[in-house]
């Protein structure tokens, strides 16, 4: 039988006293009190499992009302999504809670020079995250952030010249670096290790990796400013699959919902039963580690209104990204007063591609029922569109599936 819970009872029950002080804080918040009203204090998993789940708008009503502080140091607050909606803030004490990852993860050591390319500053937390591991392996580190597209190829020379070992970021950024690379012919054959944390891998950017530094390997993490980091995977994983970290208890729910527990008494957010929208299961990995881990499945909150109709923008994608010469797809939804007046479809194209956009467009209106039914009086209102560079976030280098914009 498939376990529901990445830890067995006799290990995790002895350290639900967190769950149990995470819903005692819950209660505390009026507009939460009332879910939890004759709930018990979760002793066993199953107790647990009958708690209801909480979405990312309960946390930060909750956080709102906590305000919680680190015992030592400093708060350090940070920005959650953002990319297709409202911000959410997300609370961490100095440190990122990463000397917990580090004890079971350690991708980098002194030997290595480190390319800290996640975003900087503004309420980002990744290269902080980051820069906190690299500080606890003792490697030198070279905190570059976001740079321009003028900027790639002389800081490519420089990264060559300076024999870098390992890089990070989120798999947006990092193809960004190797296409460039790729395109211009420069190669880093001292790049052993990428680093990637905030989306999911990508297959093109391991086709780049392969040319441009083929010794590379990766090396993924899990989480998000609510959970913080939840689990790591190794290069021996498949790129899909974590190995959950000893204080992160992970559910898998209804519809395959994935929810997180924190067993870290430190933690500063009250995640109980906290769902990211992340679908999932628990398996074996083939790395041969022992115990249960956690394979994504990809997203189950990826249905976004239009004109009254669901459409499922990842299967939109899927559809596009299976076209010859098409890299990466995303989806850019129009709306005035809440109404969608445009949906168009971005088609990233690789080198010399030609992808038939006309083709695919009519393909889709007559194959997809929300497109022909919502667009059924203004197809032209529905795009399909080739271009050289998908929409990002210039803050964080994330490259969302959706991309949400508000006419005037």
């Amino acid at each position: 039988m498939t376990p529901a819970f990445s830890l067995p009872p006799e290990a995790a029950e002895p350290q639900l006293h967190v769950a149990r002080r995470t819903l005692e804080r819950l209660r505390t918040v009026p507009a939460l009190a009332g879910r939890y009203a004759g709930r018990p204090g979760p002793h066993t998993l199953a107790e647990l499992a009958a708690l209801p789940p909480l979405a990312k708008d309960d946390l930060n009503t909750a956080l709102a009302h906590l305000e919680p502080a680190a015992e030592q140091a400093a708060t350090w607050l940070f920005q959650s999504g953002g990319s297709t909606g409202a911000p959410k803030v997300g609370y961490a004490p100095t440190g990122f809670y990463m000397a917990g990852v580090h004890a079971h993860w350690q991708p980098l050591d002194r030997s290595d020079v480190f390319v800290n390319a996640w975003g900087a500053g503004r309420m980002w937390g990744a290269h902080f995250l980051a820069a906190a591991l690299a500080d606890l392996a003792g490697c030198r580190i070279i905190a570059l952030g976001s740079v321009t597209r003028e900027e790639y190829g002389d800081w490519l020379a420089f990264l060559a010249d300076r024999r870098v070992t390992a890089i990070g970021g989120t798999p947006s950024v990092l193809r960004l670096w190797f296409a460039h690379a790729r395109a211009a012919g420069i190669e880093l054959p001292s790049l052993r290790k990428v680093l990637w944390l905030g989306e999911a891998w990508q297959g093109q950017l391991a086709e780049d990796l392969a040319v441009v530094a083929p010794g590379a390997r990766r090396w993924g993490m899990f989480g998000s400013t609510e959970t913080w980091v939840v689990g790591t995977n190794t290069p021996d994983c498949p790129a899909d699959t974590f190995h959950p970290l000893p204080d992160q208890l992970v559910h898998v729910g209804d519809g395959d919902l994935l929810d997180f527990t924190t067993l870290n008494p430190e933690m500063l957010n009250p995640v109980l039963r906290y769902r990211t929208g992340d679908a999932g299961e628990l398996t074996t990995c083939r790395c041969g580690r022992p115990g249960p881990a956690m394979r994504v499945l990809g997203r189950r909150d990826s249905v976004v209104q239009v004109r009254g109709l669901g459409l499922d923008v990842d299967e939109l994608i899927a559809r596009a990204e299976r076209e010859p010469g098409v890299t990466r797809a995303q989806v850019v939804l129009t709306e005035q007063r809440g109404r969608a007046t445009g949906l168009d479809l971005l088609l990233l194209t690789g080198t010399g591609a030609r992808p038939d956009a006309e083709r695919l467009r009519t393909e889709l209106l007559a194959a997809v029922f929300t497109l022909s039914t919502a667009f059924q009086h203004d197809p032209q209102s529905f795009r399909v569109r080739p271009v050289e560079e998908l929409v990002g976030n210039e803050r964080t280098g994330k490259t969302a599936a959706l991309v949400l914009r508000e006419e005037a």
